[in-house]
């Protein structure tokens, strides 16, 4: 089976943030030009791999666009790959958690090898004969960089920085990386080890645990083995804080009709207001007893207008108000 990986909506933040039309990099990379304004875009590997070589077709004037957009990344961008990152604890957790969920970003594969006294990080593509664009082991290797340095609020400064081809302009990569660039037989980047453990300053355990379970159940649905209730579940926690909650909202997301949701919901024994409501209930339980957010902040990441509304709805699921809940759980 052929996997798909969905073209998330940071790829038009990032062509926007780059200054790129994406018509144009959708030209070079000989792919449909009205493929970003499809319901819920999917892409092959191969599709991926040609899309960031359409990028750097489109960016030749600039060959060291990969720093700037390594430099573009702020806590505020959400995304799997980052978000897994910043809420580690340090940076040897922060790259383990990256390999295990950049399958969810393309066909990618991150090797972790943690010693006493370093930790290698090595980026390869998922199929063997298949090398990656010199552009995107460049963003990678910055991305790691970048986000040590944002978590710490330190200068992070690797051991080494390991390419396989020469990278265009490299005295620009070794005054952000602050060390030189060798040739070698893999692609990847080796921190000290007190640089791998240094505290992050981003850390956030309790936001963590909310979002882990929904990105192995994207993984899961990576590989076409989760159920559809998982499916309806992934892509409401995803959304939810926008106040796209709808039946239409998710059917959109997942390419199907309302219609074909809710069979598929049926023929496992649920719905998907009871879906929706299951997982409503399960955060807001959640962000009562782990944080500190007042009832409107919890009905806005749950996707309510007006705190009124989950009031009454948090009465209706548990018999007990928030403010009950809050309290005996704490």
């Amino acid at each position: 089976m052929m996997v798909r990986y969905v073209l998330e909506a940071g790829w038009q933040l990032l062509f926007k943030d780059m200054d790129v039309s994406a018509q144009d990099v959708l030209y070079h990379a000989q792919m449909p030009l009205d493929l970003l304004s499809r319901k819920s875009p999917t892409i092959s590997g191969d599709e991926f791999l040609r899309l960031w070589d359409g990028l750097a077709r489109a960016l030749s004037h600039e060959p060291t666009f990969p720093l700037r957009l390594a430099r573009a990344i702020t806590p505020e961008s959400f995304s799997p790959p980052i978000f897994a990152c910043l809420c580690s604890r340090d940076l040897n957790i922060a790259l383990n958690r990256i390999a295990h969920y950049k399958p969810l970003v393309g066909p990618l594969h991150l090797k972790i090898e943690q010693e006493s006294r370093h930790t290698v990080a090595a980026i390869s593509s998922t199929a063997s004969n298949v090398s990656l664009p010199p552009s995107l082991v460049a963003f990678e290797l910055a991305f790691w960089v970048q986000i040590a340095r944002i978590a710490t609020r330190e200068r992070i400064v690797p051991l080494r920085v390991h390419v396989t081809s020469e990278l265009p302009e490299s005295d620009r990569y070794h005054a952000f990386f602050g060390t030189p660039i060798q040739l070698s037989d893999f692609n990847g980047i080796t921190f000290s080890a007190e640089d791998a453990t240094r505290p992050f300053l981003t850390v956030n355990d309790a936001m963590w645990s909310i979002f882990e379970p929904e990105l192995n159940k994207r993984l899961k649905y990576l590989t076409q083995e989760a159920s559809f209730r998982e499916r309806v579940q992934a892509c409401l926690i995803e959304i939810m804080a926008s106040g796209q909650t709808s039946m239409d909202d998710v059917a959109s997301r997942l390419a199907v009709s309302s219609r074909t949701l809710q069979r598929h919901l049926q023929a496992e024994g649920t719905s998907f207001q009871k879906v929706l409501d299951d997982l409503r209930e399960e955060l807001a339980r959640h962000y009562l007893t782990t944080s500190d957010y007042s009832s409107g902040q919890i009905a806005f990441l749950l996707g309510y207008e007006e705190p009124n509304s989950f009031y009454r709805a948090f009465r209706t699921w548990t018999g007990k108000t928030p403010e009950y809940v809050r309290a005996v759980g704490k």
